[in-house]
């Protein structure tokens, strides 16, 4: 059976101060901050926060098209590659991030990732909205998993 996670990140400022989310419900979720980010870092934080809390067969659905499209269409396949740099010979973006990210999703094969609209009234889509804002407001998060 296939667990989905909704993921977010949000930020006061692009950069400033940030916050990311991930929650199956509201019982199974969490949340974290950075003082000085950008919301295409917590974007990514927040999925691959997700990937590591949860085992077994996963589907990660976001509103960041940066997150799905880089594991729907294979965008990482490229940078491996090009030794990291994009399509334009650039070197990749948040490759911090992105690079024990995408090591722990191919270690799994396990994980999708799923689009959706953000702000159009998906109840998860908008909790973890909700739960990302707050974080980043606090500069805290919480963690509730049973």
């Amino acid at each position: 059976m296939t667990t989905i996670v909704y993921t977010d990140g949000a930020c006061s400022g692009n950069p400033g101060p940030g916050g990311w989310a991930w929650a199956i419900n509201r019982e199974h979720c969490a949340s974290g901050a950075s003082p000085d980010t950008t919301n295409q870092r917590m974007e990514l934080t927040a999925a691959f926060e997700a990937v590591k809390a949860n085992p077994g067969l996963l589907e990660i659905v976001s509103d960041s098209t940066y997150v799905v499209n880089c594991f729907r269409d294979g965008w990482w396949k490229g940078w491996l590659k090009r030794g990291w740099k994009n399509s334009k010979r650039e070197p990749v973006a948040n490759r911090d991030i992105w690079e024990p990210f995408i090591e722990a999703v191919r270690a799994r094969d396990d994980v999708t990732f799923r689009w959706v609209k953000g702000h159009s009234g998906h109840p998860m889509n908008d909790l973890v909205d909700e739960l990302a804002v707050e974080a980043g407001h606090r500069g805290s998060g919480i963690v509730l998993v049973p």
